[in-house]
C-alpha cells in the first residue's frame, strides 16, 4: 500500500491536478476568511469552515475523478490487476494519497489561524475540532469520489456523478428532516464548527468512508474476476 500511496501522491504533483486543487481551495478559503471572519471583526477561525465545506462539493471531484477512470480508459487497469499488490492495497493507497493532498491543503489554513492569533485569542479547542471534522468529511467525500471513478472509464462522468451526489446529500434534509443524520456536510456543519465531537457524527463520517472504500474494492475485484 505504501508504494501505491507514494506513487499516487507524486502523480498529483507531477501533473497540474494537485496544484489546481490546492490553489482553488486556498483561493476560496481566502474569500470566505474575509467574508465570514474579517468583515465581521471576529476571531472565530471556525466560522469560515461553514462556507469552505460547500466548496468540497465541487473540488473533491477534481481530485478523485481520474483515480480509476483514467486507468480503465488508458488500459493500464490491467497492469493493476496483474500486479503483485492486492486490490485492497491499491484502493487504500489511492485513497490515502488523495487524503494526503487534501491534508496538505488543510494545513495551509493554519495561516489564517495564525493571523487571528496575532489579532486576538481564537478558541484553540474549537479550531482543532473543526479541522478534525473537516478532515473526516473530506475523507468521506474522497471515498465516494473514488467509488464513482471505479464504475466508469470517463473522468468527466465520474466528476459530474460525484458532484451531483454531494449536492443531493447537501439538500437531502430539505426534502425530509429525518434524513439530516445521513447528510455528511450537514452533520459536520451542525457540530464540529461549534467545538462538538459526538460519537454519532464521527461514526457517520467514518462509516461513509468505509462503505465506499469497500464498494470500490468489490467493484474492482468483480471486474478483475471477469477479465
Amino acid at each position: 500500500m505504501l508504494a501505491v500511496l507514494k506513487k499516487e501522491f507524486k502523480s498529483y504533483f507531477s501533473s497540474p491536478i494537485g496544484y489546481i486543487f490546492i490553489g482553488i481551495f486556498l483561493a476560496m478559503c481566502s474569500v470566505f476568511f474575509y467574508l465570514d471572519v474579517v468583515a465581521y471583526g471576529n476571531t472565530n477561525f471556525e466560522y469560515m469552515f461553514y462556507s469552505v465545506t460547500t466548496i468540497l462539493t465541487f473540488i473533491v471531484p477534481v481530485l478523485t475523478m481520474r483515480m480509476f477512470a483514467e486507468e480503465r480508459k488508458s488500459g493500464t487497469e490491467q497492469i493493476l490487476f496483474t500486479s503483485p499488490r492486492s486490490i485492497t492495497a491499491i484502493v487504500f493507497g489511492k485513497f490515502f494519497a488523495a487524503t494526503l493532498v487534501l491534508l496538505v491543503a488543510e494545513l495551509f489554513t493554519l495561516i489564517y489561524f495564525a493571523i487571528l492569533m496575532y489579532f486576538g485569542e481564537p478558541h484553540i479547542q474549537t479550531a482543532l475540532a473543526t479541522l478534525g471534522g473537516f478532515l473526516l468529511l473530506s475523507m468521506a467525500y474522497i471515498s465516494f469520489g473514488m467509488f464513482a471513478s471505479s464504475i466508469t472509464e470517463n473522468q468527466i462522468v465520474a466528476g459530474i456523478l460525484t458532484a451531483g451526489v454531494f449536492v443531493f446529500l447537501w439538500f437531502m434534509p430539505n426534502f425530509n428532516s429525518d434524513l439530516f443524520g445521513f447528510s455528511p456536510i450537514n452533520v459536520f456543519a451542525s457540530e464540529f464548527p461549534s467545538g462538538l465531537i459526538s460519537p454519532e457524527a464521527v461514526t457517520l463520517l467514518v462509516s461513509f468512508s468505509i462503505l465506499f472504500i469497500i464498494l470500490t474494492i468489490l467493484v474492482l475485484q468483480r471486474r478483475k474476476s471477469v477479465k
